[in-house]
């Protein structure tokens, strides 16, 4: 009996999500900073068994919209309740059903198996522990409500074997051999991204999209061309920073990320241009991969 089905990880933002994820896959899948909105797109993490594959998929952190970006990826968390068979809501010991009551509503009223993860157990007692669980009975009661610490890998165990026990008889959907259903562009995108992220401070990594123009896999080498977005000339200044060095400190540690990734030399070239407000013109959202439907 071989049994396959998507996972769909959903939350609000900076729970651990995207740990989780790459936690649950064994593989750097999703970029990971402290900053919120750092997942923009559904992302596939695929694990496969002699008798199993599961099929995880990580979602932007749930938000009221204020943009058309963000429009786009709370349709990505929402897309999440209607393909999966197994759903996992992640909360950490600090959230509340309260911050979107809306989407709480929805999960609860979705059919598909639903599985509580309690992230980050470990900054918190037993007797907090026990006062979590509690409250999330009553805020998600059809929720089965398994306690972790993605970060330290503790408890994912019992999570994996419930994941598995729950999916339903079905052949593979991947290639026994896939890890991800995103080409290797995208995942070059995420790494700029989550320097950015981790480098600028306030609206400037929120205000950046990142595009390959050219990605050349030669036989010693990989030779990348990538465009930095931004919606003004002030941010286009920051980016590069005095002399080039932000824009090439970005740069450096983006290539050497893309090095372990793809387990070869990269070359990398960084340019950055204005595209006034991208964020809520919809000819440039789609363009950049966000499904606006």
């Amino acid at each position: 009996m071989h049994k396959a089905g998507f996972v769909n990880i959903v939350g609000n933002p900076n729970v651990g999500k995207s740990t989780l994820m790459n936690a649950l896959v064994g593989e750097r899948i999703s970029i990971i900073t402290a900053k919120a909105q750092t997942t923009r797109h559904r992302i596939m993490g695929i694990v496969n068994g002699e008798d199993f594959q599961i099929v995880y998929s990580d979602t932007p952190g749930v938000l009221k919209p204020n943009y058309r970006l963000q429009e786009s990826m709370l349709g990505f968390s929402k897309s999440a309740l209607s393909d999966a068979d197994v759903l996992l809501y992640v909360a950490d010991v600090f959230d509340t059903a309260e911050k979107n009551a809306d989407f709480i509503a929805m999960v609860n009223q979705n059919e598909a198996a639903l599985l509580l993860v309690i992230n980050k157990i470990d900054l918190i007692d037993q007797g907090t522990l026990e006062e979590k669980v509690a409250y999330w009975k009553t805020a998600l009661p059809k929720a089965e409500i398994l306690p972790v610490s993605a970060i330290n890998k503790f408890n994912l165990e019992p999570l994996l074997r419930r994941i598995k026990e729950l999916l339903p008889e079905s052949p593979p959907f991947f290639d026994k051999e896939a890890l991800t259903d995103k080409p290797a562009r995208f995942f070059v995108t995420e790494i700029i991204r989550e320097k950015i992220l981790l480098h600028y401070d306030k609206e400037i990594p929120y205000a950046v999209e990142v595009v390959v123009e050219e990605f050349t896999d030669e036989e010693r080498i990989i030779r990348i061309g990538a465009v930095i977005f931004v919606e003004r000339d002030s941010q286009k200044g920051i980016i590069i920073g005095h002399q080039g060095k932000s824009l090439k400190k970005v740069g450096t540690e983006a290539r050497l990320d893309m090095e372990s990734f793809f387990d070869k030399k990269v070359f990398l070239q960084l340019f950055v241009k204005v595209e006034k407000d991208w964020r809520s013109k919809d000819t440039k959202l789609k363009g950049f991969g966000y499904n606006l439907e």
